[in-house]
């Protein structure tokens, strides 16, 4: 056995107590994971109204395309191949500078699908492009 007399000097604690810190952290962790959902649901989300104004697009500047579920592309009741979309869109764009297109779009079509053909239309230059919808069956129709 050691003797207390022979301990020449004193030893410094060279490890930190982590205990303390892991505390913390959990505390902090548990009220940001409880916080967090409260944060993200307090804002209710209210969608906007449309009254059209005045710069609204003139009907005869409205071109329509529609896309059916087997991706079969018509251009106004013309039917086009879709990688012709880009060319016959540019070629009506340069006889009407304020054309418009809206795109009629059948529900069970793929997303990827009509994505490239909205590219498609953006590419042929056309800036006002709408996608057709319609409200769900016995919803009332909204406006005023």
């Amino acid at each position: 056995m050691k003797r207390f007399s022979e301990r020449h000097q004193l030893s410094t604690l060279s490890e930190l107590n982590v205990t303390p810190l892991l505390d913390l952290a959990f505390v902090l962790l548990i009220i940001f994971m409880i916080t967090t959902p409260l944060m993200e649901n307090s804002s209710s989300l209210v969608l906007p109204t449309h009254k059209a104004g005045p710069e609204a697009v003139e009907p005869p500047d409205v071109e329509t395309i529609a896309i059916d579920k087997d991706a079969l592309v018509t251009i106004d009741k013309a039917p086009v191949e879709i990688a012709g979309v880009e060319n016959a869109i540019a070629n009506l764009k340069a006889n009407r500078p304020a054309l418009a297109v809206q795109i009629r779009a059948h529900k069970e079509l793929s997303v990827q699908k009509l994505v490239d053909l909205m590219d498609a239309v953006k590419r042929a230059g056309v800036t006002k492009v709408g996608i057709v919808s319609t409200a769900p069956e016995g919803a009332a129709p909204s406006g005023e």
